[in-house]
């Protein structure tokens, strides 16, 4: 499991709006990243699903650190504003 100790995003203009909905840890399964982390029904295994909440959090892999992620792998590629926007219909969809 790859943890990245946290970083410092100050230069990024805004923190990512999670809703702390719970979807993308319930859809673990549909991505060779994040499969590893299904408990075998594509749930994550570290999921609380009473609180949506991660039980790893401050231990959590770098898939799953979004600011950590996007400067590690992805900001050479889009910029910041695009990778949200990106992602929050994304969120918004798992959420219907």
């Amino acid at each position: 499991m790859t943890v990245l100790k946290k970083l410092n995003f100050d230069n990024l203009p805004t923190p990512f709006p999670c809703t702390a909905c719970g979807q993308c840890c319930r859809s673990v399964g549909d991505s060779s990243l994040t499969a590893y982390l299904s408990r075998g029904d594509g749930v994550c295994q570290y999921l609380d699903e009473d609180t949506n909440l991660c039980q790893i959090y401050e231990n959590r892999p770098l898939i799953c650190q979004v600011e950590n992620y996007y400067k590690t792998h992805l900001k050479e590629k889009l910029s910041w504003e695009q990778f949200v926007a990106v992602n929050v219909k994304l969120c918004q969809k798992m959420q219907q």
